[in-house]
C-alpha cells in the first residue's frame, strides 16, 4: 500500500497544530479518524513520524524529513493542477500577486487595470505585505508573483529588475514654493513638519537611515500605517511627507522636491520561485508590467 494524498495532508495538519484535536477540526473529520489514517502512515514508511510522549505532539527526526517531501510534493500537485486548467489563449485563469505596500500607492492600481484591458477573463488576488512574507509565499508556492525590492532574497526566490524608484521629499501644490526645482539641502529639513509611514514599514527605515547619515532630527508630527493616509493628509495640510517621486505622478495635488543629497535610490523587482510553473497568467502579468515601465518613463534599473 503506497501513501495517499489524504495521509501527506493530516500529518501536515498535525505537525503544523502541534495537536490532534485541533488538527482534526481544521481538517473536519474526527480525531480517531486521523489518529488511525496517522497510524496507518507509519506502518506505510515503516518508521515512527510523531512524537506523542510530550503534552504536544511533535515530529521526530524521520518525520521532520518525511514532512519536508510531504509539503513538496502537495505544492508540486498543486502546480500541475494549475498547469492543466492553465489556458494559453488567457481566455480564462489567475494570478496570485502580492506587493509591499508603498506600490500599492502608484503601482498597483496602472497595472491592475491594464490587464483587466488586456485578459478580462483573468482573475487576480492581489495582497500587500512585508517582503519577507512575500518570498515566504513564493517559496510555499501561495503565490506566482511578487513586487518588491533587489536585495538578498531567500534561498529560491529568484528577481528581474523592473525600474530604479526615487524618494523626494513630497509637499501638497499649495505649499510647494512655487516651481522648486532645485533640491532642498537635507538639513532644512529640520524646519520641515513631517508625516511618515509607521515603522514598520522598510521605506521608514530606509528614510530614517538617510536622517542618520545627514545628522538630521526631524520634525515627525503624524505616523501613518497607509502610503494613502500620509497622501490625504499631505495634499490637505502644510506638512510634507518622504515617499517616491512616482507617487506623485496620479496626484496633481502633491509635488516633489528633491533632496541633496538625494535619497538612495532602490531597486524595485519583479519575484518569483525559481523553477515554479509559471502560468499563462503570469507571463501575461510580467509583460504587462515591462510595458508599464516603459510607457512612464520609469529610471532603468
Amino acid at each position: 500500500m503506497a501513501p495517499e494524498l489524504r495521509h501527506l495532508r493530516y500529518l501536515i495538519a498535525v505537525a503544523e497544530h502541534g495537536n490532534f484535536t485541533r488538527a482534526a477540526e481544521d481538517l473536519r473529520v474526527s480525531q480517531p479518524t486521523l489518529s488511525q489514517q496517522i497510524k496507518q502512515l507509519e506502518r506505510v514508511v515503516g518508521v515512527q513520524l510523531l512524537d506523542r510522549s510530550g503534552r504536544s505532539v511533535r515530529l521526530t527526526d524521520a518525520g521532520e524529513a518525511y514532512v519536508h517531501y510531504a509539503r513538496r510534493a502537495l505544492r508540486d500537485l498543486s502546480a500541475a493542477e494549475r498547469a492543466v486548467v492553465d489556458v494559453a489563449d488567457l481566455s480564462r485563469g489567475s494570478l496570485r500577486l502580492a506587493v509591499t505596500p508603498t506600490f500599492t500607492a502608484y503601482l498597483v492600481g496602472p497595472l491592475i487595470a491594464e490587464m483587466h484591458a488586456r485578459h478580462p477573463g483573468i482573475t487576480l488576488d492581489v495582497k500587500d505585505m512585508t517582503q519577507d512574507h512575500i518570498e515566504s509565499g513564493l517559496l510555499a508556492d501561495e503565490l506566482d508573483l511578487g513586487i518588491a525590492f533587489d536585495g538578498q532574497h531567500l534561498p529560491g526566490v529568484s528577481g528581474t529588475a523592473l525600474f530604479t524608484e526615487t524618494l523626494s521629499l513630497v509637499v501638497g501644490a499649495d505649499h510647494s514654493d512655487g516651481e522648486q526645482v532645485r533640491p532642498m539641502p537635507a538639513h532644512d529639513l529640520a524646519k520641515r513638519r513631517l508625516a511618515l509611514l509607521s515603522g514598520e514599514f522598510a521605506t521608514r527605515g530606509h528614510i530614517d537611515a538617510y536622517f542618520r547619515r545627514q545628522r538630521v532630527s526631524p520634525r515627525v508630527v503624524v505616523e501613518a500605517n497607509s502610503v494613502q493616509a500620509l497622501i490625504e493628509i499631505v495634499q490637505r495640510g502644510s506638512v510634507a511627507t518622504v515617499l517616491p517621486d512616482a507617487v506623485t505622478h496620479d496626484h496633481p495635488a502633491l509635488r516633489p522636491i528633491p533632496l541633496a543629497p538625494a535619497l538612495p535610490t532602490r531597486t524595485v523587482t519583479l519575484l518569483r520561485r525559481e523553477n515554479a510553473y509559471q502560468s499563462a497568467a503570469a507571463r501575461a502579468f510580467a509583460a504587462v508590467v515591462a510595458d508599464h515601465v516603459r510607457a512612464r518613463g520609469y529610471a532603468p534599473a
